[in-house]
């Protein structure tokens, strides 16, 4: 590729898996040949670090950056199996209010000439943190879980991405459970899409193998059995243009109902 793509990747609430996407996204990216920095702009709450297993290998973080503590390569902490993937990762003694959009906006022009991927894990809701997470993105990634808190809250960050004048703004719809959908205990993808009226990038199944993996630090696009990292790994083909088809998730659902019952892993 020849011009570096920055990529915010947003909710409205918090909890909806947006760290998890960011973690398997990037990992999905570098997979593919591609380098990847994933820049963790949640200040104070930081855990993108240990979701990649990176936790032990910090030692300065975005602020020592922005106040010239550090440099940007000092800072960046690559991942141990994938050397074309580098966290970034947010201070977890300090606040948010403490950088500004245009300081991220530096740090992110900066990264651009070494990566051809640059992953902003933006904080839930509206705030500065969030302002800070959009200022140098080129488009954005919503994470929406399918029910109407979710949905209302990101109809709200939708408007503020576009009065940002980020064009596009994709869609992931995250923990999605066929079963409650058919029993209508949950929004469908369709409706979600029609509501939200944007590009639908990737629709993910709930998966207890999240879990797992956000324990051991490795995101669950690593693991070969999961329905979820499978949806990840066509997630980060389409990113970067392939022609992916959607998977079948009540059919998926309905072979994981068969081998619960003879208890096949």
């Amino acid at each position: 590729m020849n011009r570096s793509v920055s990529i915010t990747v947003t909710s409205g609430k918090g909890g909806v898996g947006k760290s998890t996407t960011v973690a398997s996204l990037g990992l999905g990216l570098a997979q593919l040949g591609y380098r990847v920095c994933l820049v963790d702009t949640d200040i104070g709450l930081r855990k993108l670090d240990l979701m990649l297993g990176l936790e032990n290998r910090i030692v300065y973080d975005l602020v020592d950056v922005i106040e010239g503590v550090s440099t940007i390569r000092q800072s960046l902490v690559r991942h141990k199996e994938y050397n074309d993937l580098a966290l970034l990762p947010a201070a977890q003694t300090r606040y948010k209010e403490e950088v500004s959009p245009s300081q991220v906006q530096a740090i992110v022009d900066q990264l651009r000439s070494e990566f051809d991927y640059i992953l902003i894990d933006s904080p839930a809701g509206i705030e500065g943190g969030f302002r800070n997470a959009i200022a140098a993105a080129d488009r954005a990634i919503l994470v929406v879980n399918p029910e109407i808190p979710s949905v209302r809250d990101s109809d709200r960050v939708i408007g503020l991405l576009e009065s940002a004048n980020i064009q596009r703004i994709d869609l992931i719809v995250n923990r999605v459970q066929p079963g409650m959908v058919r029993d209508g205990d949950m929004l469908s993808v369709e409706r979600v899409q029609s509501h939200l009226a944007i590009n639908l990038l990737g629709v993910v199944p709930e998966d207890k193998r999240i879990i797992r993996s956000s324990n051991t630090g490795e995101p669950v696009i690593l693991d070969s059995k999961s329905l979820a990292g499978k949806a990840f790994s066509n997630i980060s083909r389409r990113l970067i243009g392939e022609d992916v088809p959607f998977m079948e998730l009540e059919s998926s659902t309905i072979i994981t109902r068969i081998k619960r019952l003879f208890h096949i892993a």
